[in-house]
């Protein structure tokens, strides 16, 4: 019996070993390369967003999109970064510090001009949203209208190149005008103080916080013919070629977040934003109110019935022309240098 007992324990230590063979051989042929080829496939890719200031409303999109997991769905890890500026935003696109900028586009000409190697890639906002807020009860209804008036606004404005043209527009200039330039952490202040009859800024963005401190109306830009493209997406040159399928999956989502806000779901944005920066003390009225007049502002006549985010070469050409016309863009530009309708579907 122990005789057998041992041959037993042989023969099955011979099967065992065979199977051990057979298995190591096998895992070594359809071995773990397949799993490391999974994981790598699962890895979402990493991108970051620079946008132009402090949480507003303009910024609805990438914030519902994180929140919702809308990025995470498309295979993006997105570092939705707070910004100082759309100049600073754009200088930092362009030096590579980050991948992807969300500014006002109508800085892009003169950008290009002195160098910059910047495209937009996606438009949002194409009306020219640029405004000069005064009181809501003030007989102010034209440019000529702020004669012996005080405008505010911050150096690095997206104003700044077009001020002269547009009082200008009124037959006016800085004689009959007084301009005051301020920190732009000044700039509301000395508003609301009432030192100043008229805040240079943009419509969407200003209107709503100033509903409470000095309810405002907005003297548009675009009345005297000013275009400049507001809200989109930059990239360099070198990404756009590189990471063509992140930033079209990129797109794709503010595709979809800003087509679920304009659908009826302003007040879930705000709450978006609110819950991505906790620690900014926002107000979710402003904010929402923010949205929709950004909303507003989506659509040009050359844009109307395009897919979110396309842009018309037709208001890039009215855009050259308003630099030009402003003596801020040497003539000679073409829209194609300044975007690209690769990335919308």
């Amino acid at each position: 019996m122990a005789l057998f007992a041992s041959g037993a324990r042989t023969a099955g230590a011979c099967a065992a070993a065979l199977t051990l063979v057979a298995t190591t051989l096998l895992a070594t042929s359809l071995g773990p390369m397949p799993a490391r080829a999974q994981d790598k496939a699962a890895a979402p890719e990493k991108i970051s967003v620079r946008l132009d200031f402090s949480p507003w409303g303009v910024h609805a999109g990438m914030h519902l999109a994180n929140e919702k997991g809308w990025f995470k769905e498309a295979g993006l890890e997105v570092d939705v970064q707070d910004g100082r500026g759309s100049g600073n935003t754009l200088q930092l696109v362009n030096a590579g510090q980050v991948d992807v900028g969300q500014i006002q586009l109508g800085l892009l000409p003169q950008a290009r001009d002195n160098g910059s190697l910047v495209k937009s890639f996606a438009g949002f906002d194409k009306r020219t949203d640029l405004a000069v807020l005064v009181d809501k009860d003030s007989p102010i209804t034209k440019v000529s209208d702020f004669a012996g008036k005080t405008l505010v606004v911050f150096a690095a404005s997206p104003w700044a190149p077009f001020i002269d043209y547009y009082l200008k527009q009124g037959g006016l200039d800085r004689t009959k005008v007084t301009v005051t330039f301020v920190d732009p952490a000044a700039l509301w202040g000395t508003y609301t103080a009432k030192r100043a009859d008229g805040l240079m800024s943009t419509s969407p963005s200003a209107l709503p916080v100033a509903e409470a401190a000095r309810p405002s109306k907005a003297i548009l830009a675009e009345d005297v013919g000013i275009a400049f493209p507001s809200y989109g997406l930059i990239a360099t040159e070198k990404t756009l070629e590189s990471r063509k399928a992140a930033l079209k999956k990129l797109v794709a989502v503010q595709q979809k977040a800003w087509a679920y806000i304009r659908d009826g779901h302003v007040d879930e944005a705000a709450d978006a934003i609110i819950k991505q920066r906790p620690d900014a003390k926002l107000n979710k009225a402003v904010l929402a109110e923010q949205i929709r007049l950004t909303v507003d502002f989506f659509d040009t006549p050359a844009t109307k019935g395009k897919p979110i985010g396309w842009q018309s070469e037709e208001d890039w050409a009215k855009a050259i022309k308003s630099l030009e016309a402003a003596n801020a863009l040497k003539p000679g530009a073409t829209p194609q240098a300044y975007f690209t309708n690769e990335f919308v579907n």
